[in-house]
């Protein structure tokens, strides 16, 4: 089966030359070629280049799509969200806009704990039909490829059954999924003054279990003030890697505890959040392969300080842009609106938050062979934008631009 997509006004290509992302001024580099062709093959992609060098004896039974309207680029890869939930926390954005912290909310049995009520209570397959829903609005604004993380189940039965029903809806849906297990996103009320004792559970119990039945791909721990402690972080994360799992880490969202140097001696595939993130942890992390994960949306929201990009980028560093769409920091998956925030608030370049939003966002989760630019014998995860140049999709914010999603090589109908 092949697609032949011509005269696209622009290709945006992320071209990726063999190399699993990009960093410093190569996130620049956007290989863009104008008025181009691209043929798909069974969902992968089979030739690049621009429309007058295109040979028909390549597609002599190729569905043709005249793109001469539209730019195109890789599908966004969102790296970091807790898409899977019930319940909300509107209550919260109240209390917000009245001046209370994150962290004070928490005290008040908000927070984390007020979303882990909500979704012990709810079945797998209630959760499974919230998550579809999400994730078909995600795919409308150019989203092809999403982590989904556990973490509001935080017992055993609720993080097994958060898992499965991730790991389900990858089977299931058309978005490429990837799963991690957080289990050690905030200290469940029963264990509030047994600490130790969830821990073992978290590592003795449920990461064994979830990591023969391959639920899920990454282990995260949210490393804070008030959540998990830098040497309670080690021990989680340790235990991980001894059962297979890739490493993440939440750090320095409010407090700089070392949980990004943490990442970076451990060989954590990403390290999210920073916007407390000190200068020894930026030497720390340069040089090394683990992607600095940024979430504007999270700041923009809690009207917190933004991670600090430029400087990030500036040491070298492969930076990936996320949504972390959760229903208490970011109740948005909007990742050109990640992309907006990103260049106004975080002085990142439209074509440094491109790479950010598609090849780095799949390096931080394992998938940048697969998908985060378009090059031949990729999957063809490919966005038809209509929009003049591609900056224009980031300088016309608050609207969804996205004219045709191309998933694996079939363009997607939604109702």
């Amino acid at each position: 089966m092949q697609l032949l997509l011509t005269n696209i006004r622009q290709l945006v290509t992320v071209r990726s030359s063999g190399k699993p992302f990009k960093a410093g001024k190569a996130m620049r580099d956007l290989g863009v070629i104008e008025n181009a062709s691209v043929l798909v093959e069974d969902g992968f992609i089979r030739w690049i280049g621009t429309a007058g060098d295109f040979s028909n004896t390549l597609n002599a039974d190729a569905d043709t799509l005249d793109c001469s309207t539209y730019v195109a680029l890789p599908g966004f890869v969102d790296s970091h969200t807790h898409a899977l939930f019930a319940g909300s926390r509107e209550l919260e954005f109240a209390w917000r806009s009245e001046g209370k912290t994150y962290q004070e909310i928490a005290a008040q049995g908000g927070g984390i704990l007020n979303s882990v009520q909500a979704t012990r209570a709810a079945t797998k397959k209630e959760l499974k039909k919230l998550a579809s829903r999400r994730l078909d609005s995600m795919m409308m604004h150019g989203t092809t490829t999403v982590e989904i993380k556990s973490g509001y189940g935080l017992s055993e039965d609720a993080e097994i059954k958060m898992v499965e029903a991730i790991s389900e809806l990858a089977n299931e849906h058309f978005m490429t999924i990837r799963s991690t297990f957080l289990g050690a996103h905030a200290m469940p009320p029963e264990f509030r003054t047994q600490r130790s004792e969830y821990i073992t559970l978290l590592c003795e119990r449920m990461m064994p279990h979830i990591a023969k039945r391959k639920l899920a791909q990454f282990c995260d721990v949210f490393c804070e003030e008030g959540y998990f402690t830098l040497d309670e972080s080690r021990r989680i994360l340790e235990e991980a890697r001894k059962h297979g799992l890739g490493l993440k880490l939440h750090s320095d969202e409010f407090t700089s505890l070392g949980g990004t140097q943490l990442a970076a001696e451990l060989g954590a595939i990403s390290v999210d959040h920073l916007e407390h993130v000190s200068d020894e942890a930026i030497r720390a992390l340069a040089g090394t392969k683990t992607i600095a994960v940024v979430l504007p949306g999270v700041s923009f929201f809690l009207r917190n300080p933004y991670a600090p990009a430029r400087k990030l980028i500036d040491a070298g560093i492969p930076v990936s842009i996320a949504s972390d769409f959760n229903p208490g920091s970011c109740m948005s998956s909007s990742m050109p609106l990640m992309m907006t925030i990103a260049c106004t608030q975080m002085s990142m370049t439209p074509e440094e938050a491109i790479t950010a939003s598609t090849l780095n966002g799949a390096a931080a989760i394992g998938l940048s062979d697969q998908y985060g630019s378009i090059e031949v014998g990729k999957r063809a995860d490919i966005v038809l934008f209509d929009v003049p140049n591609y900056r224009y999709l980031l300088y016309h914010f608050g609207t969804n631009h996205a004219a045709k999603i191309i998933k694996h090589g079939t363009i997607l109908e939604f109702s």
